[in-house]
């Protein structure tokens, strides 16, 4: 890495690690360096803010305690208690992989071994072996890489970011490191206005907020959704999504009002985000749709795999918790 001498490099190690074990947030997942538990934390943060995985973390961990009873448990059960999450192929693929691991009998202990396991890329495997393993390899996430770039001063390559990092890593404690620099990116060397006052490397860093590319922001599409809330003895409507749906296949949503009559009145409405659309959800109530169903206990909504729209209105109607 090109900011400067070996010692600034050590300098910069000393006082990240310093800031980190004083500040880093408690979260669940730092607890304990399991590979099991580590692993699960990974996935679940994919493209999923901390916030979001918190109350989710926990309960999957309680549900599925080890690798085995995870690996044995039904997929429908697995997607189930992930339900909230989104990016159901995370689900799966967790699924997958967990059973290789319960066959095999151990965890692989490299980010090579990590990386042959299904829904593992070449940042999860970093991380988890990094942190669970101790093996001495770097990370490159958004966060990592907005941090490298302001100390370099420079837009990077993917490969520049990946050799930067590298680069950089402490050796030693390559695990707590590598979650020190992306928690220097989420709280501190946020996106716009970083804080620069409160960094614990800035004398290190060339930019210091100064001259940051902002990442073109995606522009949000807005959708219109309509669906038939239907209830009885303690029961809710609910239809499965084909198994051959490129979103969500075989997760059980509320049935579509496309092609109601005028005598399906709205209950309330809803929003729901994903990635970059916008979603305005229409509940109605009214006839039974032409399209069939399965009608679903109240008491068995949380053990089925349920879209997450179909769970935020389940909600709001307080159908569910």
């Amino acid at each position: 890495m090109n900011s400067g001498p070996k010692a600034a490099d050590v300098a910069l190690r000393r006082e990240l690690l310093s800031w980190y074990d004083q500040n880093r947030r408690d979260l669940p997942w730092r607890k304990s360096p399991d590979p099991y538990r580590v692993w699960i934390s990974e996935i679940m943060l994919q493209q999923t803010r901390v916030a979001a995985v918190l109350p989710k973390y926990e309960s999957f961990l309680r549900r599925f305690p080890s690798v085995q009873k995870l690996a044995a448990a039904r997929q429908a059960s697995v997607l189930a208690q992930w339900s909230g999450l989104g990016y159901y192929r995370r689900a799966r693929n967790l699924h997958a992989a967990a059973k290789i691991v319960a066959r095999e009998g151990k965890f692989p202990t490299t980010s090579q071994g990590w990386r042959a396991l299904p829904g593992i890329g070449r940042y999860s495997a970093a991380a988890i072996a990094s942190i669970a393993f101790n093996e001495p390899v770097a990370v490159v996430d958004g966060n990592v890489e907005r941090v490298l770039q302001r100390i370099l001063q420079r837009p990077c390559t993917q490969s520049q970011a990946w050799q930067a990092a590298e680069d950089l890593l402490d050796t030693e404690r390559p695990g707590d490191f590598n979650q020190a620099m992306m928690e220097l990116g989420a709280t501190i060397c946020i996106p716009g206005r970083p804080l620069c006052h409160q960094c614990p490397i800035r004398a290190f860093c060339r930019t210091r907020g100064r001259g940051t590319a902002v990442r073109k922001q995606l522009t949000q599409r807005k959708r219109q959704l309509s669906y038939v809330l239907l209830t009885r003895n303690d029961s809710v409507l609910l239809v499965q999504r084909p198994r051959h749906a490129s979103l969500m296949p075989g997760m059980w949503e509320l049935p579509s009002a496309n092609g109601t009559n005028r005598r399906h009145t709205l209950l309330f409405s809803a929003s729901h985000s994903i990635t970059n659309t916008d979603y305005a959800v229409s509940v109605l109530a009214g006839p039974v749709p032409r399209k069939k169903g399965t009608w679903f206990k109240v008491s068995r909504l949380n053990a089925i795999p349920l879209t997450g729209v179909a769970r935020k209105i389940l909600r709001k109607a307080r159908i569910i918790l």
